[in-house]
């Protein structure tokens, strides 16, 4: 005879409702009782029918994920895979799926988040991105439709659940480390200037060079793809410059990857000529050569409680504030001091 939810319940000593809520993982339920009735399903063999119960709920248990875009280029960069595993473990804990949009165009991702709504196929959406004046933000709040997003809104702070790193001031923070070695004539290399991140750390580095009395030079900043290939196009601008920086902060570990080469390849040494800050701290910044000096912003746990939010938001119909996640800054080999005696920074 199968085992039934009322044969865990009377094991366990709670309400038949009690065990359907643990199942999911509810977080209204304590964790005493989550134990006791977990120990109780073990002992009699029950497996919940997850099928059935999304039928009986109307619900996919199925958290649909919308990135900038769905190219090659993106997929190259390992800041994809590590969020990407942060998503898929905090959705696994709670027992739900994840499907990936698979649109190449902005108009293609649009028409598939609007399938996805529409078509009834997922209970709730996590934007991978933040972006000024997003039309799929715009439609998922007239739908009131839950949703989460990674990276700071642009608009309806207050009103959108999101995560996200400070990164105004990590990067002032990394603007601050290369003035203290010295430098003051130092770049900013970033990424796609309609995301908000890209704005935030721009303005961080501004911030910085402003309250050091360093004057910003508008050709030392650049904006660029995500890409090993965006590095090496922003090192060959820079050196055309008359008085190239002396050092750059640079928004992703695989554009200073590219950037390095590419110097190198022109007889530009790191950091003996240009010292590079970047962020991200994926894996190989430590195996560059020079290992780089990384802002490490916890790509997993970005995921992670992107994951945490929206299924909590889904649960309980109460949508959590915005949560920032701490970043720290990790020192390598790849700046500099320019000045006798500077003492490098540790936060």
């Amino acid at each position: 005879m199968a085992i039934a939810i009322k044969d865990v319940a009377q094991l366990a000593n709670v309400a038949p409702s009690t065990v359907a809520r643990v199942i999911p993982n509810n977080p209204r339920i304590s964790e005493k009782t989550k134990v006791r009735v977990r120990k109780a399903m073990t002992k009699l063999g029950y497996h919940p029918n997850f099928i059935a119960r999304s039928l009986a709920n109307q619900s996919t248990r199925i958290i649909g994920l919308v990135m900038p875009s769905s190219s090659n280029d993106y997929y190259q960069n390992p800041f994809f895979p590590t969020i990407l595993q942060g998503l898929s473990e905090g959705a696994q804990e709670n027992h739900y799926s994840l499907l990936l949009s698979t649109g190449k165009t902005e108009d293609e991702i649009y028409e598939g988040v609007v399938n996805m709504v529409q078509g009834g196929m997922v209970d709730g959406i996590i934007l991978m991105y933040s972006r000024m004046n997003d039309h799929i933000l715009t439609y998922l709040r007239e739908r009131d439709f839950p949703f989460v997003i990674i990276g700071k809104p642009y608009d309806y702070i207050e009103e959108i659940t999101y995560v996200d790193n400070d990164n105004v001031l990590a990067a002032e923070q990394a603007t601050d480390y290369l003035i203290k070695l010295g430098h003051e004539r130092i770049g900013f290399i970033g990424g796609d200037v309609t995301l908000v991140m890209t704005l935030d750390r721009l303005s961080g580095y501004e911030r910085a060079l402003k309250r050091a009395g360093i004057d910003r030079r508008g050709e030392y900043t650049l904006h660029e793809d995500f890409l090993h290939e965006g590095g090496q196009a922003a090192a060959k601008r820079l050196l055309s410059i008359e008085k190239p920086p002396t050092a750059l902060v640079v928004s992703d570990d695989l554009m200073a990857l590219g950037i390095v080469h590419s110097l190198r390849e022109m007889g530009v040494r790191t950091p003996e000529e240009i010292s590079i800050v970047s962020f991200n701290n994926v894996l190989f910044s430590e195996m560059s050569l020079p290992a780089l000096t990384s802002v490490d912003i916890n790509i997993f746990d970005l995921g992670y409680q992107a994951a945490k939010g929206i299924i909590h938001m889904l649960q309980t119909g109460d949508a959590p504030a915005g949560t920032i996640i701490p970043h720290h800054f990790v020192e390598r080999h790849s700046c500099r001091s320019i000045k006798q005696g500077a003492m490098a920074m540790t936060y």
